[in-house]
C-alpha cells in the first residue's frame, strides 16, 4: 500500500516537472519571436557597459574643442549609413535601428536646440509627438502604458529615403592618462530633407539628437560594407564612428555667441579658409605636442639648408642677367645715339669741343711772375751813415 502511494506521488511530481519545463519553454519561445517582432535583441545591462564609451573626467584632461559636423550621406563613406532603404537580407540601416528603439522606448531621444544641446530629463522627447510633428503613421503597440509607451509602424511608413545627412557632435579631447589627442562621437541628429508642395530645393529638418553610447551596443550589431568594390561587410556601425571613418564639414564649433561658422565668415572664401584653418590646428595638435628625433631634426634642417642654397643661387643667376642685360642695353642705347647724330650735329659738336680745348689751354699758359719792388727806408737820424760821409 504504502509503495503504490509512493508510485502515484512520484507520478504527481513528474507531470507537475513536464507541465513547468512546457510553460518554461513558451514563454521563452514567446520572448525571443517578441524580440525577433521588434528587430533587435535583448541587451543586457553587462552588454551595454561593455560597449559603452566612458567619457574621462575634467580631472583628465587638459585641453579640448566640440565640433559640428554635417555628414552627407551621398558623398566619400558615409552611403555605409545609408545602405538599405528598407530592411532586407543585408540588415537594416542606422535610421531604422534609431527609429525602432525610440518606438520600443529601449534609448531617449533629446530636441535639436542648435548649438544648446542639454542631455537631460527636461529635453526629452516624446515619441508620439515626434511622430505627429514628421508625419510618419504609428499605432500603439499591445502592452503600451503610460509608464512605458510603445509604438508600432509599417516599414514602408518611416521615410528613410529622405534622412540624407546627420548632424553630429565630435569632442576633440586631450587626455593626460594617454597623452593623446583623441576624438570621439558625442550624440547624431538624423536630418529630413523634404520638399514642399511645389517641388524646388528640399528643406532640412533636424529631427532629434541620441546620444551615442545609447546605441551603441545595437550598432555593433549591424555590419555594413564600405567599398563599392568589396561588398563583403567587414565593419559594424560602431566600428564605423569608433574609427573616425566618416567624412564631414565643419558647420560649427562651440562658442561664446553661440554662432555658425556661416555667421562668421559670410563670403565663400573666408568660410573655407575658417574650415580648412580649424582642420589643420586639430590634425596637427598631436605632432606639435612633442619634440621630434633628432634624426627627423637633422633632416628637416639639411632640407632647410638646401632649400636656402637652391633660393640663393637662383637669385644670384637673376641679377647676374638682370646686371648684364642693362649693360648691354646701355650700350645699345649709346652706339643708337651716336649712329643718329647728323652732320649739324656733328658740328656743333666739333666746335664746342674746339672751345673747351682753348679753354684748357689758356689755363695752361704760364703767368709771368712780377718781382717785388724793394722799399728803402729812410730814417730821420741826425747821424749819417758811413757810405754817405764818403761820398
Amino acid at each position: 500500500m504504502k509503495s503504490l502511494r509512493l508510485i502515484i506521488a512520484l507520478m504527481l511530481v513528474g507531470i507537475t516537472l513536464g507541465s513547468s519545463a512546457q510553460v518554461t519553454r513558451r514563454s521563452g519561445s514567446e520572448t525571443r519571436s517578441r524580440d525577433k517582432k521588434e528587430g533587435s535583441a535583448a541587451i543586457t545591462d553587462r552588454q551595454q557597459s561593455f560597449y559603452e564609451v566612458r567619457e574621462p573626467s575634467d580631472a583628465d584632461l587638459q585641453w579640448m574643442k566640440v565640433i559640428y559636423r554635417s555628414l552627407d550621406l551621398t558623398k566619400g563613406k558615409n552611403p555605409a549609413l545609408y545602405y538599405p532603404e528598407e530592411p532586407n537580407a543585408d540588415g537594416e540601416n542606422l535610421f531604422f535601428i534609431i527609429m525602432r528603439l525610440l518606438a520600443n522606448n529601449k534609448i531617449s531621444a533629446y530636441e535639436y536646440l542648435d548649438g544648446r544641446e542639454m542631455f537631460t530629463d527636461e529635453f526629452k522627447i516624446k515619441v508620439n509627438e515626434m511622430f505627429d510633428r514628421f508625419h510618419i503613421y504609428y499605432t500603439e503597440a499591445k502592452g503600451s502604458n503610460d509608464k512605458n509607451p510603445i509604438y508600432e509602424f509599417e516599414n514602408a511608413d518611416i521615410p528613410s529615403n529622405e534622412v540624407l545627412s546627420y548632424f553630429i557632435i565630435e569632442k576633440w579631447e586631450f587626455d593626460t592618462r594617454s597623452n593623446q589627442m583623441k576624438a570621439r562621437v558625442e550624440a547624431l541628429c538624423p536630418v529630413l530633407h523634404r520638399m514642399d508642395e511645389w517641388g524646388g530645393e528640399a528643406v532640412k529638418y533636424p529631427m532629434f539628437w541620441v546620444k551615442l553610447n545609447d546605441i551603441r551596443p545595437y550598432m555593433a550589431q549591424q555590419y555594413v560594407f564600405t567599398d563599392d568594390d568589396n561588398n563583403l561587410a567587414r565593419y559594424s556601425i560602431d566600428d564605423f564612428f569608433k574609427l573616425n571613418m566618416y567624412s564631414g564639414e565643419i558647420y560649427k564649433t562651440k562658442n561664446l555667441r553661440n554662432q555658425s561658422l556661416r555667421q562668421m565668415f559670410p563670403e565663400d572664401e573666408a568660410y573655407k579658409h575658417a574650415q580648412d584653418s580649424i582642420e589643420q590646428r586639430l590634425r596637427s595638435f598631436n605632432q606639435d605636442l612633442w619634440v621630434p628625433p633628432l634624426e627627423v631634426l637633422q633632416a628637416r634642417a639639411e632640407a632647410e639648408e638646401k632649400a636656402r642654397a637652391e633660393a640663393e643661387g637662383e637669385l644670384t643667376e637673376d641679377d647676374e642677367a638682370a646686371g648684364g642685360g642693362e649693360n648691354v642695353s646701355a650700350a645699345s642705347d649709346e652706339e643708337e645715339k651716336v649712329t643718329r647724330t647728323t652732320k649739324r650735329g656733328a658740328k656743333s659738336k666739333s666746335s664746342a669741343t674746339k672751345a673747351k680745348e682753348k679753354k684748357a689751354k689758356d689755363k695752361k699758359t704760364k703767368i709771368k711772375e712780377r718781382k717785388p719792388k724793394t722799399k728803402t727806408q729812410t730814417v730821420n737820424t741826425g747821424v749819417r751813415s758811413v757810405r754817405n760821409r764818403k761820398k
